[in-house]
């Protein structure tokens, strides 16, 4: 005789082998225990993904700047007054007393005086 589909679809009912019905209910599905792996839930009212979360990055993000700051800070600010030195310079290079100093050096370095032409 053979079984009625009733038999093969499952439900509350206790797994039947010997008349071949082989699924569970909903979530055993009537094989055999798994050997080796371990399952571990938590309830879903439980869990709190985000907690800490703020406090965490403020203070981690501060540990990491402090951690860093040395090997950043002096580099940026040698470059910075590097760089602020040379555009002075550089203005006072271009400038009107700039080029009249410069001819006066060099008119004093000059042996015989000023180039007259």
């Amino acid at each position: 005789m053979r079984p009625s589909p009733r038999l093969f679809s499952g439900g509350s009912e206790p797994l039947d082998t010997k008349h071949g019905k082989f699924l569970g209910g909903w979530g055993n599905l009537g094989s055999q225990t798994q050997k080796g792996i371990t399952t571990y839930s938590i309830s879903a009212n439980r869990q709190a993904p985000l907690a800490g979360t703020l406090h965490a990055a403020v203070f981690n993000t501060w540990r990491r700047f402090k951690a860093q700051a040395l090997y950043v800070i002096p580099p940026f600010a040698i470059a910075y007054a590097t760089m602020n030195w040379a555009m002075e310079k550089n203005e006072y290079y271009n400038s009107k007393e700039a080029r009249i100093h410069d001819a006066e050096a060099a008119a004093e370095a000059t042996p015989g005086g000023p180039v007259r032409g």
